[in-house]
């Protein structure tokens, strides 16, 4: 029996794939949309680059103009958060005191920025980059600072280091570990990425921590990042990019399985079998990997979006798509597609110095991810070769112009 009224909380990718499914697949009960942001979803991905840099409307960010909602009778309660799930009388509280009932609920929170642990992290001019109102934050302070640090080397902070150079802005990125891209990268990319920032003319120093961000003295805004070996870095403009933790808190709170984010199934549902989850929120079994992974990917929040609709609607599907990410910077198109993770052999295709190449991961002999730059041909035919689990010949892997499709 279908639910007559389903509530998603969340409004971002995820949300707006799973409404779209539901009407298009024919649901006609009631929906409800809460968001915690004043606007309809938007796209994410742009916000670090062509909207930082003023070069793209906040209408064209998005996924559906407002209309949409009205015309599909969406129930929208946006600018509001959930304070707690009562799952016993299965209904949602906002923080205005209004009490949402649900028959299915889908919890598509996302992620929220994590906080850096420093002294001076609070301070004026210190910023983290989430959400459209960040971002016309960090530029309102771009527009009268020189000299920006971003805090951590990661997708978000090597994109706002290339936005920021392209704006003319006296750049340095600080970063932990001792290279950039650690967790997601070999190598190799990690140091043809950072050559091209450093052509740029972006200072790049890896092995650095925080130790805290001074004020000045008349202003009380930012205006150095000091590190731990006593370096001072002059700061107009600070931006945190550390990375994210699942926005899993409520979800918890309510007593539902949670691990590194909402726990789910291959369906998509939670430990309640009333309430689902997806996108970066939830972490989920990946048939493919033999594992539980947590994506914090568009693409992932978009297929997931899709599939709790499914299951919202009786049809259930699994989800197994192979993941892909992707980093525009400068005139580069990063784009990973798997997950490298216990990979034992690497073949390059091609040579960086080309700026256009990609990166084979193996694990005993199996094609398990693929990095490019801009390298479009290749990250096609990853997905289809990844996902059938090829085991290609590391001879002709090697070989740049024979097509990856044809390396079996």
């Amino acid at each position: 029996m279908l639910p007559s009224r389903i509530v998603i909380v969340g409004a971002g990718q995820a949300a707006a794939a799973a409404i779209d499914t539901l009407r298009r697949k024919g649901f006609t009960g009631a929906i409800a949309l809460v968001g915690e942001e004043d606007s309809c979803p938007y796209q994410r991905p742009p916000l670090s680059k062509k909207y930082l840099a003023g070069a793209l409307a906040h209408e064209r960010l998005l996924i559906r103009p407002p209309h949409f909602y009205t015309e599909h009778a969406i129930e929208m309660h946006l600018g509001r958060r959930v304070t707690r799930i009562d799952r016993a009388a299965q209904r949602i509280c906002l923080d205005d005191g209004t009490a949402l009932p649900y028959d299915e609920l889908l919890l598509a929170t996302g992620s929220r920025p994590r906080a850096l642990s420093a002294p001076g992290a609070d301070l004026p001019g210190v910023h983290f980059l989430r959400t459209v109102k960040d971002v016309e934050a960090i530029r309102g302070d771009c527009a009268r600072a020189r000299h920006v640090v971003i805090v951590g080397g990661g997708y978000i902070g090597l994109e706002v280091a290339a936005t920021c150079r392209e704006l003319g802005l006296d750049t340095t990125v600080l970063e932990m570990a001792d290279r950039t891209m650690n967790r997601v990268t070999c190598p190799e990319v990690s140091a043809f990425v950072q050559a091209e920032h450093a052509r740029h003319g972006v200072n790049i120093v890896c092995n650095m921590r925080v130790r805290a961000i001074a004020a000045d003295a008349s202003s009380g805004r930012a205006r150095a990042v000091i590190c731990e070996d006593g370096t001072e870095y002059r700061a107009d403009l600070v931006v945190v990019g550390v990375g994210v933790a699942p926005a899993d808190e409520v979800a918890s709170a309510a007593g539902l399985d949670c691990a590194n984010g909402i726990t789910v199934d291959e369906f998509c549902r939670t430990s309640d079998p009333r309430i689902l989850a997806a996108g970066d929120c939830c972490i989920h079994p990946s048939p493919h990997y033999g594992r539980r992974v947590r994506l914090e990917s568009v693409d992932n929040a978009f297929e997931q979006g899709t599939s709790a609709a499914l299951s919202l609607l009786g049809t259930p599907a699994v989800h197994d798509k192979v993941p892909w990410f992707w980093s525009d910077q400068y005139d580069l198109k990063l784009i990973i597609v798997g997950l490298n993770h216990g990979y034992d052999t690497l073949v390059m295709r091609g040579a960086p110095a080309q700026r256009s190449f990609s990166v084979c991961y193996l694990a005993n002999g199996e094609l398990v991810a693929v990095d490019t730059v801009n390298s479009a041909k290749d990250q096609m035919a990853a997905r289809k070769l990844i996902a059938a689990r090829a085991r290609p010949s590391l001879d002709k892997l090697a070989d740049p112009n024979l097509p990856l499709r044809e390396c079996l």
